[in-house]
């Protein structure tokens, strides 16, 4: 979170590529896998569909604080693109984390 507070305070952060859509899915994806990892004490394990919802919305909710606080940094803009991109990210790795507890034979009982 304090990355993505970081970048996001920058008035032109450096963004390789260009386009900046992909950053904020692959940052907000391992927000979310970080998310996960600590509702579930670590991985593998299973996780429940009501982690899986928790851990996204609360990983949207700060996409949503994001781009509020970027409406007060000079040069950028709050963008409803860059929350949709947030949110495909935090889908993908709550989703990895869901998969990963079902392909790992180790994993520990459903929480």
């Amino acid at each position: 979170m304090a990355g993505i507070f970081a970048a996001s305070s920058l008035s032109s952060p450096p963004v390789p590529g260009g386009a900046d859509k992909p950053w904020h899915a692959l940052a907000y994806c391992g927000l979310s896998v970080l998310v996960v990892r600590a509702w579930v004490h670590g991985l593998p394990a299973r996780i429940t569909p009501r982690i899986f919802f928790i851990s996204v919305c609360l990983v949207v909710f700060y996409g949503v604080t994001d781009e509020v606080h970027q409406m007060f940094v000079a040069g950028r803009t709050a963008s409803i693109d860059d929350l949709f991109a947030d949110t495909i990210g935090a889908l993908i790795g709550a989703g990895l984390c869901w998969a990963w507890g079902i392909i790992t034979p180790t994993s520990r009982n459903e929480l």
